[in-house]
């Protein structure tokens, strides 16, 4: 079994918390680390914009990945979320079991 990072941006701290607490309550995910916020520049509707913006990680396995980021899509406020799966190259044996024990089995 291979784990996963899924990284996602949000509009602010709370609905960062707030989402990266239900996936993980609702077994997507295993955890998720909400980084300080970035400051963001992005073209939308053909303007340059800028935002302030939270981005966090969250870590499962590849076999749950898109069902996470279908999930992070329905709960997320903007249109079009910035929600990306990194995979892990490697990492400690004993952390991917722990993931892969954390998460919904497909």
């Amino acid at each position: 079994m291979s784990i996963v990072t899924v990284y996602c941006v949000f509009a602010d701290e709370a609905e960062a918390r707030r989402i990266g607490r239900l996936v993980v309550e609702e077994s997507l995910a295993a955890c998720v680390n909400i980084m300080g916020p970035c400051r963001s520049f992005y073209r939308w509707d053909g303007q340059v914009e800028e935002a302030r913006e939270v981005p966090a990680l969250f870590k499962t396995t590849a076999d749950v990945a898109e069902r996470l980021v279908q999930r992070l899509s329905l709960l997320h406020s903007y249109d079009v979320p910035a929600i990306t799966v990194w995979p892990i190259d490697r990492t400690l044996d004993d952390y991917e079991k722990w993931v892969a024990r954390s998460v919904l089995q497909p």
